[in-house]
């Protein structure tokens, strides 16, 4: 099952999807470095959700899986199992469409005993005012750029959630995020990519980083953004290149590292080169105006 791979080099087909500017670099890199890999880490983000089949800004609403989400998760686990990998943590946010993707993978792969590890700094990005609104309705009103922008630029913020937002009571009641390492009234209202790179790297350089010099393999199964905040940081992606960067949904990315944490060789997307291209230009589409029959 290892020979289906995309990896992400300039002899992929997929690099405009990535930044092909910092794919052509980092191929280059690679290739002249010569460095030993000495650590793996999968980057994953979690199946497909409820409101993502219904194209809205999901963000910190705690949708559940859609049926594909379920299929995704169990394929992806399928794919780890196949191709020998043991896990040995697995690291979540506190949404439950992270959670049960881990669940549902550790339990194709028969590892359900490892250990899974909840933190609120691996959340979505919080979209504000954006949440509940549906992608290509907005595509529409206010122009396919300007949704590319507030999804996928790295130091836009959208307008803050407040308190009379339809999900704000949802969102900051919930008892679970009584458990953060911050006050509720700390917690973000709104947050840009780079916002988002700013909570969540703290927690890797202290927390992931930590088990994964332990000689662990560990498995991150986050959200769009989360992972794409923490590729930035871990493959050195540009901020103009990162707005082209789009993942699809319970699809293992497989990172290697040498003894410093910086990669080896291109990062990997496992699985059915075809469908997971198929899966990115889902992604893409949903910021795109829908168009009539």
């Amino acid at each position: 099952m290892l020979s289906m791979v995309i990896q992400i080099s300039v002899n992929s087909h997929d690099c405009t999807t990535i930044g092909t500017d910092f794919v052509t670099r980092r191929a280059a890199a690679a290739r002249q470095s010569f460095r030993m890999s000495k650590y793996k880490v999968f980057v994953m983000r979690h199946g497909e959700g409820a409101w993502t089949k219904e194209n809205r800004f999901c963000s910190w609403v705690d949708q559940r899986l859609s049926e594909d989400g379920v299929k995704e998760a169990l394929a992806c686990g399928h794919l780890l199992k196949e191709a020998g990998y043991h896990l040995d943590v697995v690291f979540t946010s506190l949404l439950s469409r992270s959670i049960h993707t881990a669940w549902l993978l550790l339990e194709a792969m028969g590892q359900e005993w490892v250990p899974v590890v909840r933190t609120w700094r691996l959340n979505e990005r919080h979209y504000g005012a954006l949440i509940g609104l549906n992608r290509a309705e907005m595509a529409l009103n206010h122009g396919e750029e300007q949704v590319k922008q507030w999804r996928r630029s790295y130091d836009l913020t959208p307008p803050p959630i407040d308190e009379s937002h339809p999900y704000f009571l949802e969102i900051y009641n919930d008892r679970r995020y009584s458990t953060c390492d911050v006050s509720k009234e700390d917690l973000p209202k709104s947050e840009s990519l780079k916002d988002v790179l700013e909570r969540l790297q703290p927690y890797w350089d202290g927390t992931i980083v930590p088990e994964i010099k332990q000689g662990k393999l560990v498995l991150i199964s986050g959200h769009g953004n989360s992972c794409r905040a923490l590729l930035k940081h871990l493959e050195g992606i540009s901020d103009a290149d990162i707005v082209n960067v789009t993942l699809p949904t319970g699809t293992p990315i497989l990172i290697e590292l040498d003894e410093n944490f910086r990669p080896t060789k291109p990062m990997q997307l496992l699985g059915d080169q075809k469908a997971i291209q198929a899966a990115i230009r889902k992604v893409e589409d949903q910021g795109k105006v829908k168009q009539r029959a």
